[in-house]
């Protein structure tokens, strides 16, 4: 059998001990116990899924936000989704650009809603420029070239040719391709196609970011080492080999910050779950077997770092 598709099964067969496994991880390394040694005036907030929050002096970016969390039965009938001005209003303020890692609803269905209430520019790729042109924004969209360095105010801004995991079964990319809609009505959650995937490299105050929103790279393509903060998605690792070792001997990051392992079904004010293939105690393992010198931070869902 498969051994991506192996570790996957066993992972779905003791959901307890996983919970209680995760749990106890996220408790354990939140950055409470762990700090992250952030810069003064700099913040760094998890948004949940892959989404973060950085600001300082002043300013501040978004990657991948995503807040309004349908339910499964919406992701997946053909109706189409729409972003929440609700929860968008409540859990972001002021934003000067939004970066986009990739197009899957989890990623940018509320990108256009955010763009829109707080006016800010929107970075990514064909995909996501399309997408904001579908929503009448197609003047606040950038389309990413990557290695180009982008300044939003004190942040430096670079995106990186990457991959996204291939979590059909480790054969496939679901929903790849670039989003094609003509009309809103036509995005539904498998309409949200991928596109052209990025991980995104910024640089404030001092310090780097590495944003990778799935679970998959080219390390040939990433030209730095040495990063500050590895925001490490790590949701669908088991569909690619050696994720976690290649990533880290790639960036040789200070810090480890997993994300993209909650249940993004549930809304952000629910009580936090994990996702069932995820496994945050198993990647904790795994960094370890590659090195016990690397630090790793958690946060809690719309918990922020401050330095």
């Amino acid at each position: 059998m498969h051994a991506p598709l192996v570790s996957a099964l066993e992972q779905l067969l003791s959901p307890r001990a996983r919970r209680e496994s995760d749990v106890s991880t996220a408790r354990d390394f939140n950055v409470r116990n762990h700090a992250l040694g952030l810069p003064p005036g700099l913040s760094l907030r998890w948004l949940g899924t892959a989404g973060f929050e950085l600001s300082y002096a002043g300013h501040v970016v978004l990657i991948d936000p995503y807040l309004t969390r349908p339910k499964l039965r919406a992701v997946v009938g053909s109706r189409a989704l729409h972003s929440s001005k609700t929860r968008v209003e409540r859990y972001v303020g002021a934003v000067d650009a939004i970066l986009v890692g990739h197009t899957h609803f989890d990623h940018a269905l509320d990108v256009p809603r955010i763009a829109r209430l707080r006016g800010a520019r929107v970075y990514g790729s064909h995909s996501a420029a399309r997408l904001m042109r579908l929503h009448g924004l197609g003047q606040q969209a950038v389309e990413a070239v990557p290695g180009q360095i982008y300044e939003v105010g004190p942040f430096s801004v670079t995106f990186i040719e990457s991959l996204h995991a291939k979590l059909l079964l480790g054969l496939a990319v679901p929903s790849s391709g670039e989003l094609t809609c003509e009309n809103l009505d036509e995005l539904h959650g498998a309409a949200y196609r991928c596109g052209q995937v990025f991980g995104i490299h910024v640089a404030v105050a001092g310090v780097t970011f590495y944003h990778q929103g799935s679970a998959n790279l080219i390390e040939e393509r990433i030209p730095y080492r040495n990063i500050d903060y590895l925001l490490a998605g790590i949701a669908g690792r088991s569909f690619t080999q050696d994720y976690t070792a290649r990533v880290l001997r790639t960036l040789s990051p200070r810090v480890v910050v997993p994300h993209h392992y909650d249940d993004f079904f549930r809304p952000l004010d629910a009580e936090a779950g994990f996702s069932l293939n995820v496994n945050l105690g198993g990647f904790v393992e795994e960094v370890e077997r590659v090195s016990k010198d690397f630090r790793i931070s958690t946060l809690d869902l719309l918990q922020s770092a401050v330095g």
